[in-house]
């Protein structure tokens, strides 16, 4: 089984400290860790031949899941949503990865992945990958949430408000599970719409939490001058990297309502940091043809 750090958080300001969750392991960091934990075990338990998921270009799910098979010898595939990608894969840092990692990418259609949910189309993949353990996209089911509910401890229940980046929602599920009813848990989504709200009841226990929608930047891995400016401001003062999808976003919004007034001097936050820094050199690429600032 893969082993972690124990990591401490770091106090920014006198309000705000954050949860380096990206430290606990090397290559499969962050909640991609907690939320694979139980998922291996279950691989492992069931005698699974391996693992397969969902994901797409710059997916830091796919490049966890694809370095967790390669350090416990577990086969991977990931289906890759985008066609055109599957020329692309050598100029793609997470592709390749997760290609050098051992993961076979199998890529469809916009069309044909909108159905990975759907009975019919994991029928047709059980079918083609028969005993492999099906885990979806972003990693979130039960066994996810149950390892994101290990995120905070004991000594986290000094913080009136929790704060996480959202893209599918177990994250926070898990944190919500996990937290006190004293506690207030906010989401910052990284992606437009409001699917995500029913997406947390099906696993949230608690009514503790609200989604923050006024810091997405138009979607997933859409980003803007200020956000980059932001993002490189916040490496130079506190020495911490942020990730453009979804960390970025999330400190971007909890400083902004600090000097909206919407906390109080008093409310003590614990933003939690869940790692994606694998994403920001395919963003850089994307930036650079653009005549954009860089993520430094």
């Amino acid at each position: 089984m893969l082993n972690f750090q124990q990591v401490q958080n770091i106090k920014l300001t006198s309000q705000v400290s954050i949860k380096p969750e990206f430290k606990i392991h090397e290559t499969v960091s962050g909640n991609k860790f907690r939320k694979l934990k139980y998922n291996l075990k279950a691989i492992q338990k069931n005698g699974s031949l391996g693992v397969l998921t969902f994901g797409g270009a710059f997916s830091n799910h796919i490049a966890a899941t694809a370095a967790a098979g390669q350090l416990l010898n577990v086969s991977t595939v990931g289906i890759i949503r985008g066609e055109e990608l599957a020329t692309k894969i050598e100029t793609n840092p997470t592709l390749a990865y997760a290609k050098s990692c051992g993961m076979q990418l199998e890529f469809v259609s916009r069309s044909v992945y909108k159905q990975k949910t759907d009975s019919a189309y994991i029928e047709y993949l059980q079918n083609k990958y028969p005993k492999y353990y099906i885990i979806p996209e972003g990693g979130t089911n039960a066994l996810a949430v149950q390892g994101c509910e290990e995120i905070l401890t004991q000594s986290d229940e000094v913080y009136n408000v929790i704060c996480c980046p959202v893209g599918t929602g177990g994250t926070i599920s898990g944190l919500i599970n996990s937290s006190l009813l004293t506690q207030k848990i906010i989401g910052f989504p990284a992606l437009k719409g409001a699917f995500l709200s029913e997406d947390i009841c099906k696993f949230a226990t608690q009514s503790n939490w609200e989604l923050c929608n006024d810091y997405h930047f138009g979607g997933y891995a859409k980003v803007d001058t200020g956000l980059i400016r932001f993002i490189n401001n916040f490496k130079k003062e506190f020495e911490i990297q942020l990730d453009p999808m979804y960390t970025g976003k999330m400190m971007f919004g909890i400083f902004d309502l600090i000097q909206k007034g919407v906390f109080s001097t008093s409310t003590k936050i614990l933003a939690i940091h869940t790692g994606g820094l694998q994403g920001i050199e395919g963003m850089n690429r994307q930036l650079k043809q653009k005549r954009m600032d860089l993520i430094v």
